[in-house]
This record gives C-alpha cells, structure tokens and sequence, in this order.
C-alpha cells in the first residue's frame, strides 16, 4: 500500500485494470442524467456483469474513473466488489473519496482497509490532499491518528485541515466550509470549525 499512496496524482496514467464482474460504482452514486441517487442500483446496470449501455455512457459515467482500475499498485484487495468501497480521486480538489456500499456500511472500518486508509491520509497530507469517506451522504474524514465524522458533506462544501503546533502538544484543526457563486465569483464561507489533538499513530 506503501508504494500506492505515493503517486496518486499520477494514477490516470497507469495502466488500466479491467471491471470484470465488478460493478459497485453503479451502485454507489448518484447520477444526475438517470435521476438516481446514490445507494441505489442504476436501471441500466447488471449487478455482476455490467452496464448494458455501456457504448452509450452519460458524461459523468463516461468521465468516471476508479482507482483500483487506473492504479495497478493498489492491492487486489481493494478491487471494489471486494472491499464494499470504490476509491476515486476528486478531479478539483485531488482529494481521496471514498464511496462505501450503503449494504455494508462499516466496511471502511475493517482491517486492513482502515489501517491502509490511515496510511493514504499520512502520505497524503503532507500534499493538502485528504481522505474523506462516504456512506451515502455522511462523511468521515481519516487522518493519520483518528478519524473525525463530518456529517453530511455536500458538492458545494470544502474540507480544510491545518495542524497547528502548541505548548501543550500539536492539534488539527477541520474546517468546513459552503462554497457560494456570487457575481465577482466563488467565494468560500466559513461553515463549521473543530480542534482535534494529535494522538499517537495507531
């Protein structure tokens, strides 16, 4: 996993795996094109087998890509129909999201994926990129030593986080906030604040 968590920027560029069987992304989000929220079988999937218009993708489909595809270094394990989770890379803000199967819920939380998780956060950091995962809507932000629940994160949110250093030891400190087009732009609103003291690393 070590080896994965380097390059995630790159990932794009690797070599691309094959679904097979694998179809956990039809299921996870939501697509505006078909109305279908996230957590529910997309009409125009066969869960197991694929999409059957596959030739014939909405935009956000076709753009869409899966980690364990496109990042050959990411282990087996994490293939999709596997690990409950499908990991993608936020094209905007190069964040790692994490979209967990509404069926198993707590799949995140199993070892070795939250163990590995912790390892992605640590490495990605150090880059102003985060790991965020989803179960549906409610978000979990994984930081090195802990995770800290979001609650329900919207497209129009920003999650920033700064670790400030203390007398009495160092502290995340996670900001949320509510991005807003105005008529000079988009501007950023402070939505919610929390402080985290750094723990030992797990």
């Amino acid at each position: 996993m070590t080896a994965a968590v380097s390059g995630l920027s790159e990932a794009l560029a690797a070599a691309r795996r094959e679904c097979g069987g694998c179809t956990l992304c039809c299921k996870v989000y939501n697509v505006v094109a078909f109305d279908k929220p996230a957590g529910k079988w997309c009409s125009h999937c066969k869960p197991g087998q694929g999409c059957r218009i596959h030739d014939n993708l909405p935009s956000e489909c076709a753009a869409f890509d899966c980690l364990w595809k496109t990042m050959p270094a990411l282990p087996m394990h994490w293939k999709p129909d596997q690990s409950k989770m499908v990991l993608t890379v936020h094209p905007q803000t190069n964040n790692i999201q994490v979209a967990v199967d509404p069926g198993l819920p707590s799949a995140w939380t199993r070892q070795p994926y939250h163990g590995q998780l912790r390892l992605l956060s640590k490495s990605n950091m150090a880059k102003c990129h985060l790991v965020i995962v989803f179960v549906g809507e409610l978000a979990t932000l994984i930081l090195p030593d802990q995770d800290v629940p979001l609650g329900v994160l919207t497209l129009d949110q920003v999650v920033s986080v700064t670790l400030e250093a203390g007398a009495s030891g160092s502290v995340y400190e996670v900001k949320i906030f509510n991005r807003r087009t105005t008529a000079d732009g988009q501007i950023l609103e402070l939505a919610s604040s929390s402080r985290h003291p750094l723990r030992a690393a797990a």
